[in-house]
């Protein structure tokens, strides 16, 4: 489209999706509508058709790869051709993570979805282990950022994140070189974030360094804010039992509902979250949720930082079989407290079964844990109230991670 000077001008992401037949992200939107799983919304909609344009343009360049097996062979790895992405923000539940999924399973291959700071984080593991073979001598050239991006525009021309965010000036340092080299290499970026890129890594250190790289994102991305009616999760758990006793079948199978109402799928996938180079075994998740049993979290050696770790990873937490725990269970009650603690804090929300009422849940008269868990059983009352299902996911004044945290699907 030109203006009247001549002047190519871009038609905007509602103009180009609004091109598209329904396709594959738009048929598994309506399967979840059919289903119940979800409501139809007019803003979800708008996003869907968007991500079938980007499903069909990221078809047409793997079938002309094919068709020009020599021109493929002879172009130069930055002479890739480009196809815009999409940055997808807004208020927490409004369903991107959803959306997400739809439009990861329709797209083509080669492909990876990771959350942002995984991906932050195999990428400096990436740095350091190039900056390890210099010192063998096994590798030429003193700058890592580009073999870097090369390893990963070769492993995939899709790159999928969840939690678009930047808070670590390690981080907001290397990102525009990197991002240049996969942008060159033609990697298309599929994000989405709580911010606008604008805010991105708003008031970090030296963040002036930092914006050209905002600009060259927005070059590179349509900026889709999704603005769906209200938080589908609190439309799903904020008239429904979140706390049931006794831990039997029947609430299992209510914890299993409430997996299938938050994400559409009976079943999820197993995940590890990556802390500090360790590696946290997440049973069950998708679309946000996380699922797991007691002894998951509380009879393992975990600690504050894990919680963390999957605080952030997941806006609601599914905990299975929490048991009535005595005085010869206070390492697996501190664990709980501070488990609790940790997602009362991040507002993540809480399904759970138990033993016992939360009153009853520690039946220790003294020592320290039993002073702490009359914080724990207030918490618990009021994550099942409305008011607190309601509070969107996270911290707005969460201070700046130099932590390597990183969710990786196995």
């Amino acid at each position: 489209m030109n203006d009247r000077s001549g002047k190519h001008i871009a038609p905007s992401p509602a103009a180009r999706a609004s091109a598209v037949s329904p396709g594959p992200v738009h048929e598994r939107y309506e399967a979840l509508v059919a289903t119940g799983a979800i409501e139809r919304d007019p803003a979800q909609g708008h996003l869907v058709r968007a991500l079938d344009r980007l499903v069909l343009d990221l078809q047409r360049r793997k079938r002309a790869s094919k068709t020009s097996a020599l021109g493929w062979l002879f172009r130069r790895k930055d002479e890739a051709e480009p196809i815009r992405g999409l940055y997808v923000w807004g208020s927490v539940g409004r369903g991107k993570t959803m959306l997400m999924d739809l439009f990861h399973e329709a797209a083509p291959e080669p492909k990876r979805r990771v959350h942002f700071h995984g991906f932050l984080a195999d990428a400096h593991e990436r740095i350091h282990a190039y900056r390890q073979a210099l010192k063998a001598g096994t590798v030429k050239g003193d700058d890592p950022i580009g073999p870097v991006a090369d390893q990963l525009a070769d492993e995939a021309t899709l790159l999928c994140f969840d939690e678009f965010t930047v808070t670590d000036i390690a981080d907001a340092m290397i990102l525009g070189r990197l991002f240049n080299h996969l942008f060159r290499r033609g990697v298309t970026i599929v994000a989405t974030s709580n911010v606008e890129p604008d805010r991105l890594y708003e008031c970090g250190l030296n963040r002036a360094l930092f914006l050209p790289f905002v600009a060259t994102l927005k070059e590179r991305v349509d900026v889709v804010r999704l603005d769906a009616r209200t938080d589908f999760r609190l439309e799903k758990l904020g008239g429904a039992a979140v706390y049931h006793v006794p831990a039997d079948a029947k609430a299992r199978a209510a914890l299993d509902a409430a997996f299938k109402g938050l994400t559409g799928k009976v079943r999820g996938l197993p995940a590890t979250v990556t802390v500090h180079g360790r590696a946290v075994e997440v049973p069950e998740q998708a679309t946000g949720v996380a699922r797991f049993g007691f002894d998951d979290l509380c009879r393992k050696p975990l600690g504050a930082s894990d919680y963390m770790a999957l605080a952030r990873a997941y806006h609601t937490v599914i905990l299975d079989g929490i048991p009535v725990m005595a005085e010869a269970d206070r390492n697996e009650a501190k664990r709980f407290i501070t488990l609790v603690d940790t997602l009362y804090d991040r507002h993540v929300k809480l399904v759970a079964s138990a033993d016992a009422d939360a009153q009853e849940l520690y039946t220790a008269e003294s020592g320290r844990e039993a002073f702490e868990f009359d914080r724990t059983v207030s918490r618990l009352i009021e994550m099942r109230s409305r008011e607190y299902l309601a509070q969107p996911h996270g911290r707005p004044d969460s201070e700046a991670s130099g932590a390597s945290t990183g969710l990786v699907e196995t």
